[in-house]
């Protein structure tokens, strides 16, 4: 079961990427990326700050093992990458919503002609 959140946060980011790198979408589906993308953000965020805080517990313990700094540093390398990744998928997110809505708002702009009266 523990495998379950790594196989969605895989689906997830593989189409952010698929989102973010033109392919087509929905409003419908951009709202709902951007909440998992935000709540991917804010759990890695919160789960490298636990292991910061570890890390600072092991460090100020001239008792504590090297294998158990070792193994908190990997952990902190690791999700700060992945807090990384999630930032850059969300600001990529956001402009290709921007663009998105842009073209939406030009092309129904210039489909309604002013001149033409409302039925």
């Amino acid at each position: 079961m523990a495998s379950l959140p790594d196989k969605l946060d895989l689906a997830l980011v593989k189409r952010l990427r698929e989102v973010v790198g033109g392919r087509p979408t929905t409003e419908s589906e951009l709202r709902t990326l951007a909440d998992q993308a935000g709540g991917w953000a804010r759990a890695t965020e919160a789960q490298l700050r636990a292991a910061e805080r570890r890390l600072a517990k092991l460090n100020a313990d001239p008792t504590s093992e090297l294998g158990d700094m070792a193994t908190e540093i990997r952990r902190a390398e690791t999700l700060s990458g992945e807090l990384g990744e999630a930032r850059t998928l969300l600001a990529g997110l956001e402009e290709r919503t921007r663009e998105l809505r842009t073209a939406w708002l030009k092309h129904h702009a210039e489909s309604a002609s002013p001149l033409e009266p409302r039925s």
